[in-house]
């Protein structure tokens, strides 16, 4: 029998029960009794990952991995010590995951909420409503005289103070208002409402 097909019987896993389980030395390669002896473990390493990491999801991936690892062995000699060798595998399987972790910065990741963020529905229409507007709205404010469009942009976009738009423009605050009010009564005629 061959590693894979022991892989895929279960065999390294512990799932197939004791009677249909083959006899050690009826494996041509002794990577595959390794697996098959490894196999009653499997319990024992679940619970060694779940004492050492957060996510329990987790857990099943890092079993199969240790497993996985055990049947890709390059060295043939016989295991002395299979217990120590399976958790000292276990334990590679633990700093390979935090380094993995460490290098994404898996802990400054946060969940996606929906419930926080804005609809997931981008309907054509609706994207096409908002370019129509954000049109109307261009086409509103390029018609507008050159200072007083100026004036409304650093006001009202820019959010810069009156005082400071007369400093820099070198009129008075009286007059930026003026120029204020006259934007905000064009764009109410050409749009149908308050900017």
């Amino acid at each position: 029998m061959r590693i894979e097909a022991a892989v895929n019987a279960g065999y390294c896993y512990g799932y197939v029960a004791p009677s249909r389980m083959p006899a050690s030395d009826d494996f041509s390669d002794p990577r595959e009794a390794l697996a098959l002896e490894a196999g009653p473990l499997r319990r024992s390493l679940s619970a060694y990952f779940r004492r050492r990491i957060r996510e329990p999801a987790e857990v099943e991936d890092l079993v199969q991995e240790v497993f996985a690892r055990i049947v890709a062995r390059d060295n043939t000699k016989p295991v002395e010590n299979l217990h120590g060798y399976i958790f000292q595998v276990a334990s590679s399987v633990l700093m390979d995951r935090a380094r993995r972790r460490r290098s994404r910065r898996a802990d400054a990741h946060l969940h996606f909420e929906p419930d926080f963020h804005g609809e997931a529905d981008f309907d054509p229409e609706r994207i096409l409503g908002a370019r129509e507007d954000l049109t109307r709205v261009m086409a509103a404010l390029l018609s507008l005289p050159e200072l007083t469009r100026t004036i409304f942009v650093l006001h009202r976009l820019d959010g810069r103070k009156k005082r400071e738009i007369a400093l820099q423009l070198g009129i008075s605050i009286k007059s930026v208002e003026k120029h204020m009010v006259r934007a905000g009564r064009h764009l109410i005629r050409s749009l149908g409402e308050v900017p």
